[in-house]
């Protein structure tokens, strides 16, 4: 992801990193980390919006919405506010510059 990381860690900073990928660019988050906080970490959005291109970030961080649905590049659709990050995982946020 090219953009600046939407959130930034300010504690928990020792757990155990876990390796995945963003648009098959190398990543890291911590263990116990959701796949949206994982991808946050790393860049301002979670994926485009599948009708207009615009970048989206999630919406209500809590399961409630629908806004956090993503695709991991084995073609899996998952909602990234409450899966977590597992080693190797690869995501996709649709493709795009943002």
């Amino acid at each position: 992801m090219s953009n600046k990381a939407l959130l930034h860690r300010v504690a928990e900073t020792g757990r155990t990193p876990v390796p995945f990928t963003i648009d098959g660019q190398a990543a890291t988050a911590l263990a116990g980390d959701t796949v949206l906080t994982a991808m946050l970490t790393h860049g301002a959005r979670l994926r485009r919006n599948e009708f207009s291109s615009e970048p989206r970030a999630g919406f209500c961080m809590m399961g409630a919405c629908q806004d956090c649905w993503i695709t991991t590049a084995d073609g899996a659709r998952l909602r990234a506010c409450s899966t977590f990050i597992a080693p190797g995982m690869a995501v996709l946020t649709g493709g795009g510059a943002a």
